[in-house]
């Protein structure tokens, strides 16, 4: 399966690593890699994940971060 890094802005608050992370667990995805930084806004968080997935199952997790509370932005980044 290919690689793909996601680079997901979200509001900086307690439960919204482990929603984020229960995603890609609850369709069995194995994030390859995760980190978290500040941003300059102090409120936000940007998250990098590296994820083993194929491209049609990488949009639906995509629409389903999408859909949650503390997710601010989502995108792509080429590898």
């Amino acid at each position: 399966m290919p690689k793909h890094t996601l680079v997901v802005r979200v509001e900086n608050t307690s439960g919204a690593l482990t929603r984020i992370a229960g995603l890609f667990s609850r369709r069995g995805f194995n994030i390859d890699s995760l980190s978290v930084r500040p941003t300059d806004e102090p409120a936000t968080s940007r998250m990098t994940i590296v994820v083993d997935v194929d491209e049609r199952p990488l949009e639906q997790v995509i629409q389903q971060l999408d859909k949650l509370v503390n997710v601010i932005s989502i995108r792509e980044r080429s590898v």
